[in-house]
This record gives C-alpha cells, sequence and structure tokens, in this order.
C-alpha cells in the first residue's frame, strides 16, 4: 500500500511517501528548486520520493493532499460575503482553491506519464487534521493530547484533539479571523522582517528586550480564560476587512502587511526593512513573545484539563517557537512533548498520508519518526563525480583535495580541524526533512570561540547579529550542559545552559543564558555523533556549533551544491562522505 502525500499551492511545498505504514522518503520542493519555502506544485519532490520508494506511477494506491477547499465551507461562504471582499481578492482564492481539488496531472507530469496511469484513490485532509497526524501519527505515544497552531489553513488556524491508538478525535477549533500566527507574523512584518517564515528572527530578537508593552499585548490577542481558545483585537489588523494579498505560485510565497494602522498607533512607527533596530524594536519583540507564551500556555494548560492526558503532541507554524516549546514541560502538566521535526506546513505532506493510512484506512501504527534523514543522499561515487565535474573551479581556488579509508579517519581529521578553528562544511548521508540542518548538511565551528558567531556572519551567513547559533550535543552528555534538558534530537528546544559550562560554549549560548541545543545520539546518526566523540577526546568538550550548510538559499542538497557554496564562501573545509577540500594546510 503506497500512498504519496503533497503539500501543494501553500509555502513550504513538499511531498512525502508511505508504504505499507513506513515512511520511505520526505522532502521540501525548496531543496531542488533552490527558492526558499516555495510554493506552486512540488514536482521535483512527488519525483524523488516515487523513485526513492522504487515505484512506478501505477503503483501509487492513494494520494494525499493537505489541503481540503470543502472544509468549513458554510463558514467561508457566510463569511465572505458578509465582508464583500473585492472580486480580485475573491477570485485569488477561488483560483488558489480549485487548483487542489484533482492533481493527477500535476502528478503524472512530475513522473512522466499519462494521467491516465495514476490510478491512486485522492483524499483532501483537512489543513490542520493533516498537521495533528504529522505529530501523533509518528510519535511513539499511543495516547496523547494533539494540539496544531499556525496562521490559517481551510479556514482554521488552531486545532486540538485526542490522539489514541490509531485514531485522533478532534475536539474543536479555532476559525478564521482569529490566529496567533497572523498576530505574531503581523508584528514580524511590523518590525520590518517582510519575508515569509521571518518570525524566527523576532524570537532570538526578543532575548534582547524587555516585555514593555506586555500591557498592548493583552489588548491585542485575548485569551479564553474559561475554555480553549484566543481571539483578536481585529481593529489592528487588516486580514479580517480588507483580505492580505498572497502570492502562491512557483516562487517564494509573498504576502502583504497584515496589520493596521491602529497597530502604529499603539506601538510607534514601524520599523523600515533594514534600518537600525532600536531599544523600542526590542522590547516589541520580546512583549510579542510573552504574549504568545501566555496565550499558548493557556490553550496547553486548558488541553490537559480536557483530556487528562501527560503525554503532548505539538504542530503548526507556531511549534517552532522553541522559547515556547522548551517552557513546556515546567510551564504545563504535560510531562512528555514530542514534536515532529517539520512541524511547518512542510510536513502536512507527511501527515495528510498518515491520515489516510492510519485515520481513513485503519492500519495501525508501525512507525515513529525519529530521525529527519529522508531527503535525497549520495555515494562516494557521486561525490567524486560532482568533485571531478568542479575540478577547474576547485584548482583556480588553490584547494587541496583529500581522502580517507574509513569513516574513524574521516571524523578524527575533521574534529581535528574544527579543533583549530577551521569553519567546516559536513555533508554525509541522506538530507535532513525540515527546516533544521541537523547533522548531514551543516556547517561546523568550535564553540569554545565566541568568535566564531562573527566568523560565520562575516564569511558566510550574512545574518542580522542578534541571531543565535545553535550546538549539537551528544545525547548521552546533554545533562551535564543544559537544565531540564530531555532528547531534543530536532533542535526544537530553547534550554538554559548551565551556569558551569556557559564559558565554554560561549558561541551557543544566547544573550539570556539559553541556547537551542540538537542531541545527537549514536544510533540516529553515527558519522556526527563520531565527529562530535572525536571533538571531545581533543578538547574535552562534547558540543559542537551547528548551522545550516547554505548562504542565504536553501540548505544545499547535492554534492554540486555543496561544492559551489564552499567556493564561493570563506568556508575553510568541506568534508562530503569520505572525501574532502581544504584551504592552506
Amino acid at each position: 500500500m503506497n500512498i504519496l502525500g503533497i503539500n501543494a499551492y501553500h509555502g513550504d511545498a513538499s511531498a512525502a511517501l508511505v508504504s505499507d505504514g513506513r515512511l520511505v522518503a520526505a522532502v521540501e520542493e525548496e531543496r531542488f528548486k533552490r527558492i526558499k519555502h516555495i510554493a506552486g506544485f512540488p514536482y521535483d519532490a512527488v519525483r524523488y520520493c516515487v523513485a526513492a520508494a522504487g515505484l512506478r506511477a501505477e503503483d501509487i494506491d492513494h494520494i494525499a493532499i493537505s489541503r481540503n477547499p470543502s472544509a468549513h465551507i458554510h463558514r467561508k461562504i457566510l463569511y465572505t460575503f458578509s465582508r464583500m471582499p473585492s472580486i480580485g481578492m475573491l477570485g485569488d482564492r477561488l483560483s488558489n482553491a480549485m487548483r487542489i481539488g484533482d492533481t493527477r496531472e500535476q502528478v503524472a507530469e512530475a513522473l512522466g506519464t499519462d494521467a491516465r496511469n495514476i490510478k491512486a484513490r485522492l483524499h483532501n485532509v483537512e489543513h490542520h487534521r493533516a498537521h495533528l497526524g504529522s505529530a501523533y501519527f509518528v510519535s511513539d505515544f499511543d495516547e496523547a493530547a494533539v494540539l496544531s497552531v499556525d496562521g490559517f489553513g481551510d479556514f482554521v488556524s488552531c486545532m486540538w484533539g485526542l490522539g489514541h491508538d490509531n485514531k485522533i478525535d478532534v475536539g474543536g477549533w479555532v476559525e478564521f479571523p482569529h490566529s496567533l500566527g497572523l498576530a505574531y507574523t503581523a508584528v514580524t512584518q511590523f518590525l520590518g522582517f517582510p519575508k515569509y517564515g521571518d518570525e524566527y528572527k523576532v524570537m532570538g530578537l526578543a532575548s534582547y528586550g524587555e516585555p514593555a508593552y506586555l500591557a498592548e499585548f493583552r489588548e491585542l490577542v485575548k485569551v479564553n480564560g474559561n475554555g480553549l481558545g484566543y481571539n483578536l483585537n481585529l481593529p489592528y489588523f487588516v486580514h479580517h476587512r480588507d483580505g492580505v494579498a498572497m502570492t502562491w505560485d512557483d516562487g517564494p510565497p509573498v504576502m502583504a502587511n497584515a496589520y493596521s494602522g491602529k497597530m502604529t498607533e499603539m506601538l510607534g512607527p514601524p520599523r523600515e526593512p533594514g534600518a537600525e533596530i532600536e531599544r523600542r524594536h526590542q522590547d516589541i519583540a520580546a512583549s510579542l513573545q510573552a504574549m504568545l507564551e501566555i496565550a499558548m500556555f493557556n490553550l496547553l494548560g486548558k488541553l490537559h484539563e480536557a483530556y487528562g492526558v501527560d503525554k503532548l503532541c505539538l504542530a503548526g507554524g507556531v511549534a517552532l517557537n522553541c522559547v515556547v516549546n522548551g517552557k513546556i514541560l515546567s510551564q504545563t502538566p504535560f510531562e512528555e512533548v514530542y514534536i515532529q521535526p517539520a512541524s511547518h506546513d512542510g510536513g502536512t505532506s507527511l501527515g495528510a498520508a498518515y491520515w489516510v493510512w492510519n485515520q481513513i484506512l485503519d492500519k495501525p501504527r508501525t512507525f515513529t519518526m525519529d530521525h529527519v534523514y529522508w531527503g535525497p543522499g549520495f555515494d562516494d561515487g557521486d561525490i567524486a563525480a560532482a568533485l571531478a565535474g568542479k575540478e577547474p573551479e576547485i584548482r583556480r581556488n588553490g584547494c587541496r583535495a583529500r581522502k580517507f579509508d574509513d569513516l574513524d579517519g574521516t571524523c578524527r581529521w575533521t574534529a581535528g580541524q574544527v579543533a583549530r578553528g577551521k569553519v567546516v562544511g559536513w555533508f554525509q548521508g541522506r538530507s535532513e526533512f525540515g527546516p533544521r540542518a541537523l547533522g548531514n548538511r551543516s556547517i561546523v565551528v568550535d564553540p569554545r570561540k565566541p568568535e566564531m558567531k562573527e566568523v560565520l556572519n562575516n564569511r558566510i551567513k550574512r545574518r542580522e547579529p542578534f541571531r543565535p547559533f545553535a550546538p549539537s550535543v551528544l545525547e548521552e552528555a546533554q545533562h551535564e550542559y543544559f537544565e531540564g534538558a530531555c532528547p531534543t534530537p530536532f533542535m526544537l528546544m530553547s534550554l538554559d545552559v548551565a551556569d558551569a559550562k556557559r564559558a565554554d560554549i560561549p558561541a551557543v549560548t544566547h544573550v539570556d543564558g539559553t541556547a537551542r541545543p540538537q542531541s545527537v545520539s549514536k544510533d540516529a546518526n553515527r558519522p556526527y555523533w563520531q565527529l562530535i566523540r572525536e571533538f571531545q577526546k581533543i578538547t574535552g568538550v562534547p558540543v559542537v556549533l551547528n548551522t545550516s550548510f547554505n548562504e542565504n538559499e536553501p540548505i544545499v542538497c547535492t554534492p554540486a551544491e555543496a561544492i559551489d557554496c564552499f567556493l564561493r564562501t570563506r568556508m575553510d573545509v568541506l568534508v562530503m562522505g569520505s572525501q574532502a577540500l581544504h584551504r592552506g594546510d
């Protein structure tokens, strides 16, 4: 039984392939098209997933799309015509919805065949049900409360329920126009970060400020003290009144400003993109983050009251807020939490596939997602061919090549380079699914050297200086370095760095004393674990700084892209499989 899950015509287009209940492949379209958060139809992602499973078009039994235009249709119609939107805006929404209906033509085009060869049964899975499925069905919990929170999808911004065995009973939802995700996005735009997905920048900026505007933000978002849910103070926004222009074509999603002039009256003039960041901006970011935490912990507290279970599965774009995630176990009654690594919209392709497998087909759960390495992989032959194809550029850059006999030699030499202060590109195995580079497409440096943050920003990343870098730590050593540590293999929780260790890893300790660790297990990623272990043997520190292998682009996917990124930046070392390039000695 082969199920192809698809997130299309929405941000972070993606595909996933589930065969007999086991995940075979999952990847976002941006890794192929090289455009961050690309929308449109994931032709390349579909092609890769089907090929990775060794299937033909006619072998696909079910296609699950993580959108359902008919969901909440009566509320949509009532709201739409009560607000009298522009004909153009209404036409855009209807056009986008119609694309989701029957995707046989697009799947056939991706697979180079005729649509008549696509015999699969089609399923439209509501957006937030796909989010819920992406978290619970791949967790190892037999029963858990499940919550999805994001901007909007299928007229809903939040949905909750109870997962038990192979089913999720949906308990309720918050409908348009009220949305925690939209509120966070609107203030992110106000602070001068207009690009799709920029919310994580504001999360990092918040640590530099104080919640001086918390009273104002409590007026902006009203939590429901008597039950699940929340409400926006709508005059501060425009999406409910005028709509917000959005572009979901074959490019990066583009979203017009969602805040109104009333927000400017409350907070002062908005920051222009690229302008100096003032103390006021830091305090606004801190107040926004504090408001989100109040609303989320209220939601989670009421969710625990409603279901009385101690395990939680969390999904949706808001589930990428690592600061909130890191406080869940201390600020709510939940005792265990699972957050699916691609909890953003890209993960709904995974969730839609499992919603069909478990919820619709009533199949048992047999799979736990305990790692992220579901994208394209390349062997030493592929790497050698890519190096040969780039030989003239490599020679012009004065790079030297090196080959290792085994993994021990590769990791020992590479760890030595990191300990010497070199910037190392680390390319191994299959690429990661989701927004984090977790040891297969990573740039690795020494966390003991505080100057490495500036080195990375000056040489490669060229990003805002207030944004922190994250650590990867050996799983067996995480409790020594981080307070309240629990397994964090997906780098989705901010934790306090232990006081005694902050001086040891200054390059990954944020201004507020926290870090966003990835706990690395030997079973999940042997090469990366061994690299960190070799670094520990040299330095005594079982931690490295890990940032994504890219330069203002999606994370590199292929060996050729890794070589190109290495050559055009001032990276010192590139290690791919058992082969390396390095500048200097």
